[in-house]
């Protein structure tokens, strides 16, 4: 088993309480679904910030993420078909899947 980083991309803010918990039981089935697969739930993330030679942008880059997991797969392919179900894409967003190399 390899691990790879779920890196989430867009998606929207809920409005209502209503769409809070709509969301937070999207993303609670979601992961209970992945099982012992999921080795790290992660977070949501706030504005990042770049950093870059040629200094420090506050604009969040040109994709800026919104949060991360990670997971356990025997493949790339299997990690990916694992992030298929995530509901950031519902939500308009998308999940970058990147293996984490043993160094």
């Amino acid at each position: 088993m390899s691990k790879f980083i779920y890196v989430y991309h867009g998606g929207s803010k809920p409005e209502s309480e209503a769409e809070q918990q709509r969301v937070m039981a999207a993303w609670g089935a979601w992961m209970e679904g992945l099982g012992a697969k999921l080795v790290d739930g992660g977070a949501p993330v706030g504005l990042s910030k770049t950093v870059s030679a040629s200094g420090t942008a506050d604009d969040g880059g040109a994709n800026p993420i919104s949060g991360y997991s990670m997971v356990d797969a025997a493949s790339h392919a299997e990690a990916a078909k694992m992030a298929e179900g995530c509901p950031i894409i519902e939500d308009g967003g998308s999940v970058e899947v990147a293996e984490v190399l043993s160094m």
